[in-house]
């Protein structure tokens, strides 16, 4: 068995086409039955992106609540600050 999702969805993929060939071979393939195994495909597809959505957010949200929560080990050193020169002849254009 297969962990990644893209394993998974390659795996529901090769079953669709087994299912398709066998139906080829008993002569009951139909555009029906090929919508129907597209359909599955989508679907799966669709749960396999919303699982990697949902993880990716919880896991970033955890690292959000992280960062918050986490004391400092040493005190933050200031950003530097730089002046844009100033523009010859002075006024804006407008």
């Amino acid at each position: 068995m297969r962990n990644s999702p893209q394993d998974r969805l390659a795996d529901v993929a090769a079953a669709a086409v087994e299912v398709a060939v066998e139906s080829v071979a008993a002569g009951t393939y139909t555009g029906g039955v090929g919508r129907a195994l597209s359909a599955v495909i989508a679907k799966v597809g669709a749960r396999i992106t919303l699982d990697a959505e949902l993880r990716g957010f919880s896991s970033g949200w955890q690292e959000a609540v992280a960062a918050l929560t986490a004391e400092p080990s040493a005190p933050a050193a200031a950003a530097p600050v730089f002046r844009m020169p100033a523009r010859p002849g002075g006024a804006e254009r407008t």
